[in-house]
């Protein structure tokens, strides 16, 4: 079953995140204030909600409760973004991740609850949600059009197996090109080692197979 993921702010980060959380088979609530915007994207999303995000009420109203994550796509309206981490913190959403225009504002949202701040210079929508679908990917990079690197844990089932029983390249068309141990990455992969919880994968995968890692 696909994560509960809700957007607020149908901007162009907010708009680019959900269309790819929508694609990549998650459960996503998009909330802005103009109605128009919600209207247009309706069609893109499970739920498309009009509501002022900056009434604390509005926000309470709309059944945060069953989210697993909100994300507060709202950089340029302060008043607003704190009202929802805020309150989504206070309904008990896990993990509240939140868009900030500078560090000023980025280090007043971590103050009242935010997980994680992400700024619009250095993330993208697509790369924000690739790595909120799943419960391994850990960072995302585009090579180029067709490739991307990951680094990512170990899907559960991998745990206590090693690279030669787990044969990624062929069950999955990825390629691991270093694993990180002792806080350090380490090109030589040792493909008889058992690989644990802790262990950091670095892969290259083309993107028309990262659905592929999430489902099988």
């Amino acid at each position: 079953m696909g994560k509960s993921i809700a957007v607020f702010g149908l901007g162009r980060f907010g708009k680019s995140l959900a269309l790819e959380l929508h694609e990549s088979g998650a459960d996503v609530m998009v909330v802005d204030r103009n109605p128009a915007l919600v209207d247009a994207f309706s069609d893109n999303a499970t739920y498309a909600i009009n509501a002022d995000v900056s009434n604390p009420d509005a926000v309470k109203g709309i059944g945060l409760e069953d989210m697993d994550v909100v994300v507060v796509a709202m950089g340029s309206d302060l008043t607003a973004s704190i009202m929802a981490v805020m309150v989504s913190k206070e309904l008990g959403v896990p993990y509240v991740m939140a868009k900030a225009s500078d560090e000023r504002m980025g280090a007043i949202l971590k103050k009242v609850g935010a997980d994680k701040v992400l700024f619009p210079e250095e993330e993208s929508g697509a790369r924000t949600a690739r790595i909120l679908v799943s419960e391994s990917f850990m960072d995302y990079f585009d090579i180029d059009e067709n490739l991307c690197m990951l680094e990512m844990k170990p899907k559960k089932e991998w745990v206590g197996k090693n690279l030669m029983e787990l044969n990624l390249r062929k069950k999955y068309n990825l390629n691991v090109v270093a694993i990180k141990g002792n806080t350090r990455m380490h090109a030589f992969v040792d493909p008889e080692k058992p690989l644990s919880e802790d262990t950091e994968l670095l892969v290259i995968v083309k993107k028309s197979d990262l659905k592929n890692i999430n489902t099988k």
